[in-house]
């Protein structure tokens, strides 16, 4: 260490340049400048998420982006233009800073005619051409333009704006901007997938108030009709389904046992279709029926008026029914019987131990107004089993997907009535091979119903297990 005192011409350069603080107090400030100009833009990015994850209004959410874009990007001004999810401009939610300045621009764009057609968000050449509606209202303004996207979609587009001289700013901004586009992409997409869920959910509330009132117009219970067993179940391939089985009395002013041994009629029918119009038609369908009912005419000229009753709303629906109709006296045992096309029943003949089928000629209700239906009848005997299903049972498909079809039921048919089974037996016998068949995991493509009517044997012996194959 030196203890020489300082030469003079050090001590003379002191004096010549002295140390200022000017420099250093200037470049504090700029680093102060910086650091609060990061903490602005980090609270304003904040807020945007913020306003993404609170904000249930989608309104509300785009009325900040273009301030929060522009204050970002330290430019004077900024417009955001969604669009539906069909690709059109979403003009209700246009928004621009400053409003008040943007009203000619924003009147330009709700205007624009090729913005208001379908697809529109997926033609790049589209977006350009809305790029040139921005540009082209302001001729001497520094624009940047970007996509709002979300999982590949075009949402929606993004400007930011200085009005009268280029823009001046950093990768930063830039950045900034973008990360504004995206978190709108996402707002937007969030909304779409909101009112889609709520769509759904309306739907699926007035599929529940359907089903539950096609519910109430099918039988919750078999009536009693003397001398016979009866059982019938529908399962819906839809909340609402198109197959309709009834029993109704030809003189409901009957009551009790009275009632019990008159006249019965006893319907399956199916509209082509499924769902909700299926489920109307047929609604409507059993209101004319019952009616038919009440004149007291054989079933083919209640099928030939009900065909020219339904002729017009059929025709206009563009759909068909197939309906087998028929009466059964339990005093006679006969049973008359017309058929609009519907598969035909099944009948099990006890004392021939064999399966026929029940048919009459006819054609399909609301093919043509004037059709003619033929007329059939028979005497069942005690132990005889006559089975009514729609196609969906025949249709059903397999896991190897072939189709149940009409020789898998007869057979399984021939297996219940030779072991004695009840009415009820029989119908879940039949849809527990029709289980099986189809596979415990898969729904059925097809509704299906089944009634079962069972002549009482005059001597009543135990039903054997029975096992289907």
């Amino acid at each position: 260490m030196s203890n020489k005192p300082p030469r003079p011409h050090q001590a003379q350069d002191s004096r010549t340049f002295p140390q200022s603080p000017t420099a250093f107090v200037s470049l504090r400030q700029l680093l102060d400048s910086l650091t609060k100009e990061q903490l602005r833009n980090q609270e304003l990015l904040v807020s945007l998420g913020f306003a993404l994850r609170s904000f249930t209004n989608l309104h509300r959410f785009l009325e900040l982006v273009p301030v929060l874009a522009s204050r970002l990007a330290g430019v004077e001004g900024a417009l955001v233009v969604p669009f539906l999810a069909d690709g059109r401009i979403w003009r209700d939610q246009l928004q621009a800073d400053p409003s008040e300045l943007n009203q000619d621009l924003l009147s330009k764009l709700l205007m624009f005619k090729q913005g208001m057609a379908k697809g529109f968000a997926s033609d790049e050449s589209q977006l350009i051409a809305l790029d040139r509606v921005v540009q082209r209202h302001m001729p001497k303004a520094g624009i940047f333009a970007t996509s709002l996207v979300a999982r590949g979609r075009q949402r929606g587009r993004l400007y930011v704006f200085n009005r009268n001289k280029p823009l001046v700013w950093s990768d930063i901004h830039r950045r900034h901007v973008q990360l504004v586009a995206d978190l709108t992409g996402v707002a937007v997409e969030n909304d779409q997938i909101v009112q889609e869920v709520r769509r759904h959910e309306r739907v699926d509330r007035q599929l529940s108030i359907g089903a539950e009132i096609q519910s109430q117009l099918l039988p919750d219970h078999c009536p009693i009709i003397e001398g016979v067993e009866l059982a019938a179940c529908c399962r819906p391939a839809f909340e609402v389904g198109g197959d309709y089985y009834d029993f109704i009395p030809t003189r409901p002013e009957f009551v009790g046992p009275k009632r019990e041994k008159g006249r019965w009629a006893l319907v399956i029918g199916d509209v082509m279709g499924k769902g909700v119009p299926a489920g109307l038609l047929m609604t409507m369908l059993r209101g004319m029926l019952r009616a038919e009912v009440l004149t007291g005419l054989s079933p083919d000229r209640i099928l030939h008026d009900l065909n020219q009753l339904a002729q017009e709303d059929l025709a206009q629906s563009h759909r068909f029914v197939t309906l087998f109709y028929s009466d059964y006296d339990p005093y006679s045992r006969s049973l008359r019987y017309a058929n609009a096309a519907h598969n035909p029943p099944l009948l099990w003949k006890a004392d021939q131990k064999s399966v026929s089928r029940l048919d009459a000629p006819g054609f399909l209700i609301g093919l043509q107004s004037e059709a003619d239906y033929g007329l059939g009848e028979i005497v069942l005997s005690p132990g005889d089993v006559l089975l009514y299903y729609t196609d969906g049972v025949t249709e059903a498909a397999g896991l190897s997907g072939d189709r149940f079809d009409e020789e898998r039921l007869i057979k399984a048919l021939e297996i219940c009535c030779r072991a004695g089974l009840s009415a009820q037996g029989i119908l879940d016998k039949l849809f527990l091979r029709l289980d099986r068949f189809v596979g415990g995991d898969h729904q059925l493509e097809d509704d299906a119903s089944m009634v079962v009517l069972k002549v009482r044997e005059e001597l009543t012996l135990p039903s054997l297990h029975v096992s289907l194959p």
